[in-house]
């Protein structure tokens, strides 16, 4: 199974969970199979069409899987996906 990595911020969604194990072939999948584990993450990853926000950030083996096949970058059961929402702030 993949391993899918929750950043601090998103822990209380999972439980405390730092990483969870998902089901899936290909990065979309795997989160598919996130939410339906933890549903109240749903809001924090997709906006209202069903896409993912465009400040999470996604990486399979240090590369952003935007610039790789997005949503449809397969995974196998040795991967392990980076969930990393972008911060904004300071001056």
């Amino acid at each position: 199974m993949p391993t899918l990595r929750i950043p601090s911020p998103l822990r209380p969604y999972t439980d405390g969970s730092g990483e969870v194990s998902v089901q899936g072939n290909t990065v979309g999948a795997a989160l598919d199979d996130l939410i339906s584990q933890f549903p109240d993450l749903r809001q924090h990853l997709f906006n209202g069409d069903g896409h993912v926000r465009p400040f999470v950030n996604l990486y399979l083996h240090e590369e952003n899987v935007k610039q790789l096949k997005g949503m449809d970058t397969p995974v196998t059961a040795e991967d392990r996906i980076l969930l990393i929402p972008s911060i904004a702030g300071g001056r």
